[in-house]
Order: structure tokens, then C-alpha cells, then sequence
């Protein structure tokens, strides 16, 4: 058995309010205890918004209890791997203590959807589908990897 510590993966976006968040949501819920999931952002919003908690509600993982963070919180910790999912976080992006991996997956951000508020909730679960595409696979690659240790 390793002594290693769980593996840190952070997920940054700009404002850290909608993207990073679902992002966190759905590895956290793949990985379970096998890594430690977090998130961040560049210029965090101070809040996670209201519809990414509703969608992600809808499909049945809790995210009410996440927090806007700023990336600088973890700069002095070791981080494994870096995904940003917005172009403006992969710019900002700093090198983190003991990173090894680094992946850019750009996503919409649902929170400059424009149109009735159907219109707007729409776009919020296309991108959340979107995304649960995305993290699912790479938890499943990450977890076939934990084996292969």
C-alpha cells in the first residue's frame, strides 16, 4: 500500500461561480475518495450561481455547500494535475507544487447566457451535459490508472 497522499486535482475557471464548480461536482462524485477535487478561480465571483446548483441538483449531486475560492489558496500546496475550463484561466494559469498533468477543456459560460429565463436554464444544463461528458471520462481513465498502480 502507498503512502502516498491522494492525488489533488483543481479545477480552475475565471470567477469560479459556474464551470469549475460543475466540474468539481461531477469528479467528486466519479472519484469519491480516491482523489481530492477542488476548485478555483483567477478573479473568483465570491459565489457559486444559483442555476449551476439547480442543474446539478437536477441530476443529482449536491454542490450547494461549494465555495468561490481563489487559485492563490493553492499555490502553496502540491496539485497533481490543473484542468481550466475557460480560455481566460488557461492564460492565468500558474505552475502548482508537484504538478504533473495539465488538460484545457474550454466550456461556454453559461452565466453570459442571454434570453428568457428558459433560454438561460437551458443553456446551463447544455453546458452542464456537456461537461459531464468530459469529467466522467476522465474519471474513468483516472480510476483505470489508480489500478494499473
Amino acid at each position: 500500500m502507498s503512502t502516498n497522499p491522494k492525488p489533488t486535482i483543481l479545477i480552475l475557471c475565471t470567477g469560479n461561480s459556474c464551470r469549475s464548480h460543475l466540474g468539481e461536482g461531477f469528479l467528486r462524485a466519479a472519484l469519491g475518495d480516491s482523489a481530492n477535487v477542488q476548485s478555483a478561480g483567477s478573479k473568483p465571483a465570491g459565489f457559486v450561481h444559483p442555476l449551476a446548483i439547480k442543474v446539478m441538483a437536477e441530476v443529482g449531486i449536491d454542490i450547494s455547500a461549494h465555495s468561490s475560492k481563489h487559485l492563490k489558496e493553492f499555490l502553496e500546496q502540491r496539485v497533481d494535475t490543473v484542468i481550466t475550463v475557460c480560455g481566460n484561466a488557461d492564460q492565468a494559469c500558474p505552475i502548482f507544487p508537484g504538478q504533473l498533468n495539465r488538460h484545457h477543456w474550454p466550456f461556454f459560460d453559461p452565466a453570459k447566457a442571454t434570453g428568457s429565463d428558459e433560454d438561460i436554464l437551458r443553456c446551463f444544463r447544455t453546458v452542464r451535459d456537456e461537461m459531464r461528458r468530459v469529467f466522467e471520462a476522465y474519471a474513468a481513465g483516472f480510476k483505470d490508472a489508480l489500478k494499473q498502480r
